[in-house]
């Protein structure tokens, strides 16, 4: 909404796009603050004050926006920068909660709900935003949004969440600094927790670019595709992202972890070799039209954006089994800050690829990067694998012998 505005404003999408690249500095610099807050401060407090921070934020917004019918673009800039605070802290907070309330043997299936619902999130929002602000503009976005998160701090009033927060005797920058070191030395002494970390943000470093650059140079340029079918594209990209947690949920929960994770890098990789053969010659010269192309690039992208939706839902499950829940906030605050950085870095560089070089060597590179990838960090996982099938077997016999 907060796009359509500024373009109708001013004309000009550069000027948004700088907005959003802004706004990653407040999660550079504030990154590490908010994940020790996260792990120092009750968690349930915390998110709930935070959604009634939001929706007073909002509301004092709409109000502005009434009273001088319309909004300045530096006050923008600064609801952007500010939304995008709270959300920092709101991560931070909220990444141990599942892990305190959810049982370990649980933990996939909730994982996978939340996906589920996130990405459902995702694929209605941007159509719900844009309704709106076609009937009625941006004042009542603006309500709707804080109504919604006043909603939400209700709602999450009633959770019941264990206080299992680790705050210091005293609170200063002393004791910022040693948590903060604690943080990181858990990630370095960890190899397990070092490669879900590592695996998260290379999927992502080569995967961003490929949804958000590779594609629509695919789309619009090799396949000259029209508009509905660019659109038919993104639903179906959003389509995938929402069949991966019930196909967790249903087929693959039976399955070890790590497994599914290594099986999953090498679909991923042989799918997007698969891809570069599309934009050669040989593939596009075959057919009559770009119809069978098209059908070939969309097939094999939902099954990528299964794939990368498995991944993501397997490493949040692992990474909260192996984390301890008071260091929660700083881990994962490290890894949402890596993967962060590297998706603008992932898309600056495969953007520079793909207008220098031939589509099909990009999408190859993508495609090495992720078998690098897959040998690099398979051993650490199944090593992670056999080790916690050991425990179960170890458990199962103690409990055994117990009766």
């Amino acid at each position: 909404a907060l796009s359509l505005y500024v373009f109708s404003v001013t004309g000009s999408a550069a000027i948004f796009a700088s907005m959003l690249s802004i706004s990653i500095l407040p999660r550079l610099l504030m990154s590490p603050v908010a994940g020790v807050f996260g792990d120092w401060f009750d968690r349930k407090k915390m998110i709930v004050r935070l959604d009634f921070f939001n929706a007073a934020i909002l509301g004092l917004f709409a109000v502005y926006f009434i009273a001088n019918q319309g909004l300045d673009l530096w006050l923008i800039y600064g609801l952007v920068v500010v939304l995008e605070l709270t959300e920092i802290f709101y991560e931070s907070s909220s990444a141990g909660i599942i892990p305190s309330i959810v049982k370990q043997e649980d933990m996939l299936e909730a994982r996978s709900l939340q996906s589920l619902v996130l990405s459902i999130g995702r694929l209605l929002s941007p159509m719900i935003a844009a309704m709106i602000y076609g009937f009625s503009g941006l004042l009542l976005v603006l309500i709707v949004n804080a109504i919604s998160f006043f909603v939400s701090a209700i709602s999450e009033m009633f959770i019941n969440v264990p206080p299992l927060h680790k705050k210091p005797d005293r609170i200063n920058v002393k004791a910022f600094f040693v948590d903060i070191k604690e943080g990181f030395g858990i990630i370095k002494r960890n190899q397990f927790i070092s490669t879900i970390i590592a695996l998260g943000t290379v999927v992502n470093f080569v995967i961003g670019p490929f949804f958000t650059v590779g594609f629509i140079v695919l789309i619009k340029q090799v396949l000259d595709a029209s508009d509905f079918q660019f659109g038919l594209y993104q639903s179906i990209i959003a389509l995938s992202m929402v069949m991966a947690p019930i196909l967790m949920t249903r087929y693959f929960k039976k399955y070890d972890m790590a497994k599914v994770s290594v099986v999953s890098l090498l679909l991923i990789s042989i799918t997007i070799f698969s891809i570069a053969i599309i934009p050669t010659e040989m593939v596009l010269n075959q057919f009559g039209s770009m119809v069978i192309p098209y059908i070939m690039l969309m097939v094999l992208s939902f099954m990528i954006g299964v794939s990368v939706s498995v991944i993501n839902i397997i490493v949040g499950t692992l990474f909260a089994q192996v984390v301890p829940i008071n260091a929660m906030g700083r881990t994962s605050t490290v890894m949402n800050l890596l993967i962060t950085i590297f998706i603008p870095i992932g898309q600056l560089s495969f953007g520079f690829m793909y207008d220098t070089l031939h589509a099909s060597y990009v999408i190859m590179i993508s495609g090495t990067i992720v078998i690098v990838t897959v040998l690099k960090y398979r051993k650490p996982l199944l090593a992670f694998s056999k080790t916690s099938q050991e425990e179960k077997s170890l458990d199962k016999g103690e409990l055994v012998h117990a009766h």
